[in-house]
């Protein structure tokens, strides 16, 4: 079972002192960023940087998955960005301010010759699109289904490029909560990205200090369908994980509905603790099942 990345933890890429900490962060996977993080000046330094660093930790003896934001296809930067980095054959590219799916096929188009120039396993560098971020991406979403996009990882969203674009002065109401535009947004793109055979990934939550509201977050976002998230401070990791991950509790009860369903072979519709279940409910039970056993043996 291919297991899905429960943490995306952003660290910039010109940093060597974030950049030495890696190895101690228990991340499913690291967004090195060549983005927002890095000042233009120092772009070209972090395109040294990146290479080396990722080749030192080649394929096959990674902990965590490697994977870097390259720039947006609107500035001169992103063939420069892939150019130096596919060498070191990251595991992904994250790629931001798309447009729709038109822009993810060009990216795959690039790096299908990267590839093949730098003996790296083809199709093996995957794309995760950050598909809200400009005014037209939203309408777009439904069209990764249909866009054939074998490289596709999955689609995440943005709220703070989004508001830069249509110039809204906020994204949140009075209490904290997205504001009606981005709710229904965070909503396509989950409905998006799972119509596109690919995983749904939360945007950052920003207060890094706030583990229980993270933790609550987090919970209710895997309620809804997605399957991780991207975090913005190692510190938010662990409850990221966990969050992701079927708790005791859950896999307690999954062992017994598909019990259940293996009692009775010939029936369809069963009771369990005052519920009536369904073979939805026992596909469900399965997926929990597989899950929990393919993370933990």
């Amino acid at each position: 079972m291919t297991l899905p990345i429960r943490s995306f933890l952003f660290i910039p890429g010109d940093s060597e002192k974030k950049l030495g900490k890696v190895d101690s962060v228990a991340a499913d996977a690291f967004i090195f960023d060549l983005e927002d993080a890095v000042a233009t000046a120092r772009k070209a330094v972090a395109r040294q940087m990146l290479p080396a660093f990722i080749k030192e930790r080649p394929r096959g003896q990674r902990k965590s998955q490697l994977w870097v934001r390259v720039n947006p296809l609107d500035t001169p930067w992103t063939l420069e960005d892939l150019a130096a980095i596919v060498p070191a054959a990251p595991d992904g590219i994250m790629l931001p301010k798309v447009n729709g799916p038109q822009d993810v096929a060009q990216v795959s188009h690039y790096l299908d010759a990267l590839e093949v120039a730098h003996g790296i396993e083809p199709g093996s560098i995957k794309i995760l699109p950050v598909a809200t971020e400009t005014a037209v991406s939203p309408f777009r979403l439904g069209d990764y289904a249909d866009a054939g996009l074998d490289r596709l990882y999955g689609l995440t969203w943005g709220a703070e490029d989004l508001s830069s674009a249509i110039g809204a002065s906020g994204n949140t109401d009075a209490t904290g909560e997205w504001t009606h535009t981005y709710k229904m947004v965070r909503s396509l793109c989950l409905l998006g990205a799972h119509a596109a055979g690919g995983e749904a990934v939360d945007t950052l939550y920003v207060d890094f200090r706030d583990p229980e509201g993270l933790r609550a977050s987090c919970k209710a976002a895997r309620a809804e369908g997605f399957s991780g998230r991207v975090a913005i401070h190692p510190a938010q990791v662990d409850v990221i994980n966990e969050s992701f991950s079927p708790s005791p509790e859950e896999v307690d009860f999954a062992r017994r509905v598909v019990e259940l369903f293996a009692a009775n072979p010939d029936s369809g519709t069963l009771g369990l603790d005052g519920k009536m279940l369904d073979i939805p409910h026992l596909k469900q039970a399965q997926k929990t099942l597989a899950m929990h056993e393919a993370r933990n043996g």
